[in-house]
Formats: structure tokens, sequence, C-alpha cells
């Protein structure tokens, strides 16, 4: 499937965006861990999301559909899982395969996963070597580096106090889920702060958690009740729309209840060191805050990505450089090797494909700077089969001179499958067409 990108003339309106993947993720699988009922509305029905559902699923938990985007989930409980019959395939998903590892760590069966032939590349020990301390059986691949993989769960977790070598909401993630079932107090304890969606949900559920400081989380082991959970809106997808609103000329966009958790932000931190307009109306939310977020067209100024922001906009980048190519100045993106190793290496396929658009990026191996007052051009590019990278490049066919085909673009289904729909519906007209 391919995009075919028009240059508009017009963006304004208002619209949401798809339920934030994140939060979605961490639902399904502790609504599954969860004795009694529990009730999610705006969960990501996203192919991501959905396999995570279907998880739980092959491991005897029973989830009905009420709607779009309304599901409720029969908790099992903490013990209460039956070892899945068949091979979990996570497809593209590595927050699936990821928290999955530190989900069954803690269930005394076998679970065997893979994925498709990206996620196969992706890394997996920095997750199953603290699973592993814990008393976890974890083989495959690369010596437990690469999928396929085969876990074993211990049916009685040993505690530890695990610093993290990076800042990483899913290894975090993954020894909190094992952690429920320790024989004591689980503590992680990481460089920065990293996404802190678990540890809201988690205590949602009623799990007592500690907060020592902003980069430590003690977890006490012990039963979760099912509840109710509204997801918010995506930043990391509200982030496409926000960055046309800001380039297309004349542009004025609202993207209404986003989820604006503190450790997501790091976009409109980012945003504000640019100078753009940018205004914020809180819309309430329990647990999770969420905001209506309006933009409009604008100069932007260059800035220096780096650092702590880097795990509070990991997901925002791709668009980012968008953004940095015409803005006033030089913007230079540091301490972002992660971006090596998510759906592609986001570095470089950044730069090989904004080249073909006319843009140039100096790559580096932690990050990359990009030089402002740019133009891009039309031009037939490729997303490597990753979403946020055929976002990207959609936005920027946006403000191209000319059309922009972008190619293997049925990977957005991941995170925004609304993502072309919402965007023509901005721009008053078909602005992108799908080619089959």
């Amino acid at each position: 499937m391919n995009f075919r990108v028009r240059p508009v003339r017009r963006l304004s309106g208002e619209c949401e965006v798809p339920g934030d993947k994140s939060i979605s993720h961490r639902a399904a699988l502790l609504g599954a861990l969860a004795e009694g009922p529990t009730e999610v509305q705006g969960y990501l029905e996203g192919e991501d999301c959905l396999r995570t559902i279907t998880a739980i699923q092959m491991m005897g938990v029973e989830v009905t559909k009420k709607g779009p985007g309304h599901y409720r989930i029969a908790g099992a409980g903490l013990g209460g899982l039956v070892e899945p019959a068949d091979v979990i395939d996570c497809g593209n998903s590595g927050t699936t395969a990821r928290l999955l590892i530190g989900f069954v760590a803690g269930q005394p069966f076998w679970t065997l996963l893979t994925g498709d032939e990206s996620l196969r590349r992706r890394p997996m020990k920095r997750v199953a070597q603290p699973l592993m301390r814990m008393g976890a059986t974890i083989v495959g691949r690369a010596d437990g580096e690469r999928l396929p993989l085969a876990v074993r769960g211990a049916a009685r977790p040993r505690a530890i106090a695990y610093d993290t070598p990076v800042a990483s909401a899913q290894v975090k993630s993954a020894i909190l889920l094992a952690g429920l079932r320790a024989d004591g107090p689980v503590a992680v304890r990481e460089p920065a702060p990293s996404r802190d969606h678990s540890e809201v949900m988690l205590r949602a559920f009623g799990a007592r958690l500690e907060r020592p400081d902003t980069r430590t989380v003690i977890l006490h082991p012990g039963p979760l009740r099912g509840t109710a959970i509204q997801v918010p809106g995506d930043i990391s997808s509200a982030a496409f729309v926000l960055a046309a609103g800001l380039i297309v000329p004349g542009a004025r966009v609202t993207v209404r209840r986003v989820g604006v958790n503190p450790t997501r932000t790091g976009l409109l931190d980012v945003l504000a060191a640019m100078h753009a307009p940018l205004t914020t109306k809180a819309q309430g939310g329990e647990g999770e805050p969420m905001a209506a977020l309006t933009v409009s067209a604008g100069p932007l100024a260059a800035t220096t990505v780096a650092d702590a922001l880097i795990p509070r906009l990991i997901d925002e980048i791709p668009v980012l450089a968008v953004l940095g190519a015409m803005a006033r100045g030089t913007t230079e993106i540091r301490d972002a090797a992660e971006l090596r190793v998510k759906e592609s290496d986001r570095i470089a396929v950044l730069g090989r494909e904004l080249a073909k658009m006319g843009v140039r990026i100096e790559d580096r191996a932690d990050g990359m700077a990009i030089a402002g007052g740019q133009r891009f051009r039309g031009a037939r590019v490729a997303s490597a089969g990753d979403h946020r990278m055929a976002m990207a490049l959609a936005v920027a066919g946006l403000v191209a001179d000319g059309e922009t085909v972008i190619e293997d673009t049925a990977c957005v289904q991941t995170s925004f499958p609304t993502f072309v729909e919402t965007l023509n519906a901005l721009a008053g007209g078909d602005a992108i067409t799908v080619e089959r």
C-alpha cells in the first residue's frame, strides 16, 4: 500500500486521534491479571494493540468487544492464566513482545513468542536479563537477544532491585509485571525518568507502589482488582497532526483529548523551545491527564533535543526532523541511539529518504543535525515498514513542491489507522490518497 501526497493550501478544524498505544497495551495486560472485569474505553484498535488482545486470549482470558474501542476483559487473576497452545505472534510490535516477556515471566509455563522480520531483528536481552535474575528461563536466537524466544516463567519470581542501563519504560514495565507475583518488593531505578503509564495504571488496579524519587519505583506484590480505564488520545499520533498544522501556511488545528502525561510531553517542551504557536487547554482525565492542543502556522526556531528529553519524545523525533528542516538555524538531536533499533534505523532512514526530497540531514551515531530553511520537493520515498517514518514523510509531502509517493504504508495501521482520513478532513479534500 502506498500514499500519494499532494501539497495543500489549507489545514483547519478540530479532530481526535486514536487511543494511546502504550496505555492500551497496559490496560489489556493488567486487565488480564486482575480479579474481576475491566472495562476499557478508547482502546487503540491498531494492529499492535490487537496483537496484545489476541495474546491474552490465547492464555485463557475472555475478552468481549462492546463497541468501537470498548472492551470488557474478564480478569483471570495473577494465577489464572493457562499455557498458550500455539506460538504468540507479536507482529511488528516491540511493546507487545517486551511487555509479554515480563507478563509471562511470572507464570509457571512455557510461552513461545515471535514476530515479523523487523521485530525479529530488534534487541530483547535488556528485558530478558533482569527477568532471568528473577528466576525466569528465557532462551532464543542470539543467546536470548532476538525473537523467537521461549519463556518459562517462575511460579514465585525473586524480588530484585535493578538499575536499568538506559531509561526504558518497556524494561521497567516488564519487571513490574513479573514482580506482581514476586516473593518480596521489586525495585527499578533508571538513569532518567521514563514514561510512567505502568505505574499510573497499576495504582488504578489497586497495586501498592512507592516512588522514593523520580527515577525509582518500588512495587509491593499483591492482587489487582478490575477497574474502568479511559484511554486518552496518543500524543505520539497527535504529533503528526500538530506538525502539519505548524508548517502548512495559514493552518490552525486543534487536537482534542490528547494524553498529556508529563513523562510523555517532551514534544510540547520542544515546540515551546521552537517558539511554535501552541496553546493547551486541560480536559480532565482521571489518572492520565488530557488536554486540547491547538497550533497555528508560524515561523519556527531551531533547538537542541538531548539528555532527559529523549525518553519523553523518542517516537516523535521523525516528525521533529521535518520541523527542524523548516526552522531558522540548525536543530540537533543527541543521546538518541535508541532510534537505531526501532521499527527501522530511523536515523539512517530519515537521512536517506529526506535526501530524496531535497533535504539534507547530518547522520550522527546517536542522533542528527538538521539545517533549517530547507524546502521539500516531491519525490518517491519509502517508509522501510516503519509507521512513524511513513507519517513523517506524509507531513513533509503536504508542504513539498510537487507530489510525493510514499511506498510501504500499510504499517500506519499499527498506531494511527485513521491517519489519512483525519488529515484529509482537515485539508478539506484528498490531500492523501491510498494506492493498494
